[in-house]
């Protein structure tokens, strides 16, 4: 028996070489190779340079609207400023709120039962409401949430000056927040002027669209400075029931 003798490494490599290369012919792949290269298309020179980025101009940009807005008018986002009260700015200094003053349960209660009494003697001709003051209204930030039912049903829908009419007659302008149903510019003025304290009772009667008057019941231990040459025997709910009796509403 003869053993052949073993073949090399590059012999055998040699072989398949060949033997592959057989098999290509045969099955036509190089030809397939080139009619696939020709059929694909050739890249764009243009896709390969990097382009600038032009500016644009968002003037000529057409936003999409949800169709629930879409007849509504585009919303303004520039700042506006704030309407003016009508009257020259007057200027407060501020209150020490260090110093503040709390009215105790029992004086709190006193204002609100005597106010109840002016509130009922006022008829119902035209609709009114009690608010007790509390820190917030009368310090600090000035800012006076009215009771929500009462202005849906009575006061206006939007934004608007409302006139607050003291039981002197004096006119305040206060700016009506119809979406947060409260007084805000104004009202501080109004406070300070009438010397509003924590635990005080104000009534409030609706005697126009746009005008309240104001009754003010000032609670146990606070001072009136307008009132001090008064019989100080006279209790502020007389000194209220009177005022209303000389009031033409």
């Amino acid at each position: 028996m003869v053993v052949e003798p073993k073949r090399s490494y590059e012999e055998c490599r040699r072989q398949r070489l060949e033997e592959n290369k057989k098999r290509m012919e045969e099955l036509n792949l190089g030809k397939l190779a080139q009619a696939l290269k020709a059929s694909s298309p050739k890249s764009s020179p243009a896709k390969q340079v990097k382009r600038l980025r032009q500016p644009v101009d968002l003037s000529s940009v057409r936003v999409r609207r949800s169709s629930r807005v879409a007849g509504k008018p585009l919303p303004n986002y520039k700042e506006v400023p704030i309407e003016s009260l009508g009257r020259p700015r007057r200027t407060y200094q501020r209150r020490d709120l260090l110093n503040r003053l709390y009215a105790s349960d029992g004086a709190r209660q006193d204002a609100i039962e005597r106010a109840e009494q002016v509130e009922s003697s006022l008829g119902s001709d035209f609709p009114t409401f009690l608010k007790p003051m509390l820190q917030s209204h009368v310090t600090g930030g000035f800012w006076l949430g009215l009771p929500v039912q009462f202005c849906k049903m009575h006061l206006p829908h939007k934004d608007e000056m409302i006139t607050l009419v003291d039981e002197d007659g004096q006119e305040s302008l206060t700016k009506y927040l119809a979406e947060k149903t409260g007084l805000s510019g104004g009202w501080r003025g109004f406070a300070i002027d009438h010397r509003l304290v924590d635990g005080d009772t104000l009534v409030f009667q609706l005697i126009k669209p746009t005008e309240f008057k104001v009754f003010i019941i000032r609670a146990a231990g606070s001072t009136d400075n307008e009132e001090d040459d008064e019989d100080s025997d006279v209790s502020n709910l007389d000194r209220s029931a009177k005022r209303i009796k000389a009031s033409n509403i």
